[in-house]
């Protein structure tokens, strides 16, 4: 999605009311001079490229720009009488504990804020036919969860009636409600949000965005990205040492990526053991000379083995679909490429008499589960950080995010209106290319 596509008021963050208490940190943190705080008119840019700027500037349109994450000095909420809750939502990722932590320990201690909430298996511990209990999280409780995997609140996919949820909401009396999940999880944010706001109840509903495959829009990164295809790694790793260590040897590994391939691409450019990349955004044939079995073929004769990395959500035009299927979240469910891949490949070459050994490995859940790696970590701290300054200082309705290196607000809307996707005319793409030395097309 182009950014000359999002207009300036698309990018206006929506604020409960006037803010009326000073924060706390005010005397405690920061100088009386403002240095450390921000304001709402404190903003970048969407876009950095000279090309879009200059054409926005032409036609005399206002500049794209996104408000800065941060604390303010003053603050929408009075601490002592507010009450946060936490969800988790959707899949496992890597950090979901970091971030739980963080935001029990910001509300805690930079706010003065006692009554922190865990809903508990997502959106369900927001319908109480589910009969799930909050749990009253304490900073004791909390203080060891990034040593852990998965949720330590436990996570589940789907929506659940609106409504049926806010009033849930209103019952337990929460004022804020960070919901840290994917792009199925901020949709049904937004509805939450949406509601709130036409019941004028005074609710926050702020997104910390999660999602493996890195493919929310404007935002350099999500959380658990990093320690994702760190993790994945290992598996390419391991894939390499068994085709070299067999005659016409293939290892073979499928690695997440339902719509973006970004952890393959990652993946493959970090060990440099990958000699075929394939992922959603490239189409490619299996049969003809310039299909992938030809150019495997090839690359055995060459050098006696390959390693071949595919995300989920590739060549989903040559798996046979069993039929439409959704999954609970409303995503589309793929077919299995890996198996596909796997199965093909032997019966290819079973066909050209030709003895291969291949070793199939799908390491997806093990790293999903994986506990966040230093760099995340510390991105889930700030991420969680800005936060509770967000939902402290009123804001609702929004996601926090780094985008140009700078923590920033966005809009739920504006985040779930697409899916970020590797550029196979850029740079990264490029880079695969040249690092695998893959032919640049394998169709037609």
């Amino acid at each position: 999605m182009s950014h000359s596509t999002i207009s300036l008021e698309e990018l206006v963050i929506t604020n409960l009311g006037e803010k009326k208490f000073p924060s706390p940190g005010w005397q405690r943190n920061f100088s009386a001079d403002g240095t450390g705080w921000h304001t709402d008119g404190d903003r970048i840019l969407l876009c950095d490229h000279t090309a879009e700027l200059e054409a926005s500037l032409a036609k005399g349109e206002p500049l794209p720009s996104i408000e800065l994450a941060g604390p303010r000095k003053e603050i929408f909420f009075n601490p002592t009488q507010t009450c946060v809750a936490i969800v988790t939502c959707g899949g496992l990722c890597p950090g979901l504990n970091d971030v739980i932590r963080t935001i029990v320990m910001q509300s805690y201690y930079a706010y003065g804020v006692r009554r922190i909430l865990g809903i508990q298996y997502g959106y369900e511990g927001l319908d109480p036919a589910y009969g799930h209990r909050p749990l009253e999280l304490t900073p004791e409780m909390v203080m060891n969860l990034p040593y852990f995997g998965g949720t330590f609140l436990g996570s589940s996919r789907g929506r659940k009636d609106t409504k049926v949820m806010v009033n849930r909401l209103e019952a337990l009396g929460v004022n804020i409600l960070f919901v840290i999940g994917g792009d199925g999880s901020q949709r049904g944010a937004t509805d939450l949000f949406e509601e709130c706001q036409l019941r004028g109840n005074g609710i926050s509903i702020i997104g910390v965005p999660k999602t493996i495959d890195n493919d929310l829009m404007f935002m350099d990164r999500s959380f658990g990205y990093q320690t994702a295809f760190a993790a994945a790694c290992h598996a390419v790793t391991g894939a390499h040492a068994e085709a070299r260590g067999a005659r016409n040897g293939i290892g073979l590994v499928k690695l997440m990526g339902r719509d973006s391939g970004f952890i393959a691409c990652s993946a493959a450019l970090a060990t440099g053991e990958v000699n075929f990349v394939l992922i959603p955004e490239v189409d490619f044939d299996l049969e003809g000379e310039q299909g992938l079995l030809a150019a495997l073929d090839r690359r055995l004769e060459q050098r006696g083995h390959a390693v071949i990395v595919v995300a989920e959500g590739a060549g989903q035009d040559l798996v046979p679909a069993s039929q439409a299927r959704l999954d609970a979240s409303g995503n589309k469910l793929h077919e299995d490429i890996g198996v596909f891949l796997r199965d093909r490949i032997n019966g290819y070459f079973k066909s050209q008499d030709k003895e291969v050994t291949l070793k199939y490995i799908d390491p997806s859940y093990t790293i999903r589960s994986v506990p966040a790696a230093p760099e995340d970590r510390v991105f889930c701290l700030n991420l969680a950080r800005h936060a509770v300054h967000a939902g402290m200082a009123g804001k609702t309705g929004m996601v926090v995010a780094r985008w140009h290196q700078r923590f920033v607000h966005l809009p739920m809307k504006v985040v779930t209106r697409g899916r970020r996707k590797v550029d196979p005319h850029g740079d990264l793409w490029r880079s695969v290319v040249e690092a695998t030395g893959q032919p640049a097309v394998m169709k037609g």
